[in-house]
């Protein structure tokens, strides 16, 4: 199983991929490829994304049970924490500064 979410990317990247996958909503794409066309859908996305983002979740064989992949200019990051991928999403400016402030006083 996997699942692709696109945003900000043109439609007729959409319509595409809707020749191999399910669109549930806008931009939300799942189905259950095999490994060698799932990467190549990923590869067409990355390469006609333009100013878009993609990301894309799907099974393996690890300790999560899936993987996670990000491309392009994308809302959240993929962050390692010993062997464990997990999403973080960035601060908005005025609280990375106030972060920042208490870290120097403390």
């Amino acid at each position: 199983m996997m699942v692709l979410v696109l945003e900000k990317v043109p439609t007729s990247l959409r319509g595409e991929l809707t020749r191999w996958l399910l669109e549930l909503k806008a931009g939300v794409f799942v189905g259950r490829p095999s490994a060698l066309v799932r990467d190549k859908l990923w590869e067409k996305a990355c390469k006609k994304a333009r100013d878009g983002g993609c990301v894309m979740a799907y099974r393996t064989n690890n300790e999560q049970g899936y993987d996670i992949k990000i491309f392009g200019d994308y809302s959240r990051h993929v962050a390692d924490y010993e062997g464990l991928q997990l999403i973080r999403r960035p601060l908005p400016p005025s609280k990375a500064t106030e972060t920042r402030d208490e870290q120097v006083k403390g």
